[in-house]
């Protein structure tokens, strides 16, 4: 088959380099910079797996800028561009899917398009009308930054949003290049398949907020967090996983697909507590967290990475940012981020010299702690027990 990924992402270029094994595969995106990375072989994302294996010989991939050669010949268009929430709107941004499908039918009105953007319940259908094509599937996906291609070769599950011979076939490209054997494969209606990513989402925020409140109320009245949550863990209905605090959930996913299902909720008039509760308690974590390092007497602040995973290489709607923003009115602070080449970030000094930043910062905030400054705990600001992600 020939098939085209726009998007050089961690969903675009996992998928991209999934299907490559077995199939001619473009990948297209508007940065210059990231497909010449691809066509030297080399990752443009902090990926293990990614990194290996697009230096294999056997992978048939090829990066473009050039929209024509990209679609007119493709049998299946992939697009995994970007949706970010728009708060002004209440609703995701789909501006880069539309303008996407239009680019493919100028050039190529056969191809069957395959969305891997996280969209709106009931948005395939839309698009479907407005494009006036039936050529349009949802298929959502999920997976971890810094484990993208992994999270692929070895899916939870893989889902489409449409019950036919060839959402069928669509399932078997992708089960076909997978190392898991059995992937469970669900097909279902386009609403249900959007929904499916968002309730999934939400239901990983819903434990992190549930946790994180856990150790709120532990940290006011005086109690062991750490044993308060291993003992509710121990319970296999409950599990031992997404239980580890943090200071909100962040990252590129969680928090704006919350929101997109709030939204969702309201503009239904779907009776809702829940959902919005989940929107609303990591804005109250992060809150706590604020006030809990403003009432300490320490006048500079040093802020310890940036990013909300340790696999990851970037740090896009991190928690620590809101930190920033808020602590910087009211303390001096400094960051150590390694990713970061300028002096100067948000309106605060960048010292990534370590040994100058520990001598300056009068206490680090860390939202994650790892090897290099376990040492230092006697000024360390976390909610970080077990020291992992989740």
């Amino acid at each position: 088959m020939n098939i085209t990924v726009v998007g050089i992402g961690y969903v675009g270029i996992s998928n991209a380099i999934l299907l490559s094994q077995k199939h001619r595969v473009i990948i297209m995106d508007i940065n210059k910079d990231k497909v010449n990375l691809i066509n030297c072989k080399k990752s443009p994302i902090e990926d293990e797996l990614i990194e290996e294996y697009i230096q294999r010989n056997d992978i048939n991939l090829i990066a473009t800028l050039d929209k024509k050669y990209a679609f007119e010949n493709s049998d299946y268009i992939i697009i995994a561009t970007p949706t970010n929430y728009d708060e002004n709107a209440n609703y995701f941004d789909t501006s880069s899917i539309e303008k996407v499908i239009e680019e493919i039918l100028r050039y190529n009105d056969k191809a069957i398009i395959i969305i891997k953007s996280t969209i709106p319940i009931g948005y395939t259908d839309k698009l479907k009308s407005l494009f006036k094509t039936d050529n349009i599937i949802f298929s959502p996906e999920f997976l971890r930054e810094g484990k993208a291609l992994y999270d692929n070769l070895y899916p939870s599950r893989i889902i489409i949003g449409e019950k036919s011979s060839r959402a069928k076939y669509i399932s078997e490209l992708f089960t076909d290049c997978c190392l898991k054997k059995d992937v469970k494969v669900l097909l279902t209606s386009s609403k249900e398949a959007e929904s499916i990513k968002l309730f999934a989402n939400t239901y990983l925020a819903m434990r992190i907020g549930f946790f994180n409140e856990l150790d709120s109320y532990a940290r006011v009245n005086k109690l062991n967090t750490e044993e308060i949550i291993n003992g509710v863990s121990a319970d296999p209905r409950i599990g031992d996983y997404y239980n580890n605090p943090s200071f909100g959930y962040g990252g590129y996913c969680l928090p704006k697909d919350t929101k997109q299902l709030l939204a969702n909720y309201l503009q239904s008039s779907t009776p809702n507590i829940l959902i919005e509760s989940i929107v609303k308690t990591n804005e109250i974590r992060k809150k706590f967290i604020i006030e809990s390092i403003i009432s300490r007497s320490d006048k500079t602040i040093g802020v310890y990475r940036l990013l909300m995973k340790k696999d990851s290489d970037n740090f896009r709607n991190s928690v620590m940012l809101d930190l920033i923003n808020s602590l910087k009115k009211y303390k001096n602070i400094i960051i150590y981020e390694p990713l970061i080449k300028e002096s100067c970030f948000y309106g605060c000094i960048i010292e990534n010299k370590l040994s100058k930043f520990l001598q300056i910062a009068d206490l680090i905030v860390a939202n994650r702690i790892d090897d290099v400054i376990s040492k230092y705990q006697n000024k360390i600001f976390t909610t970080d027990i077990f020291k992992r992600d989740i």
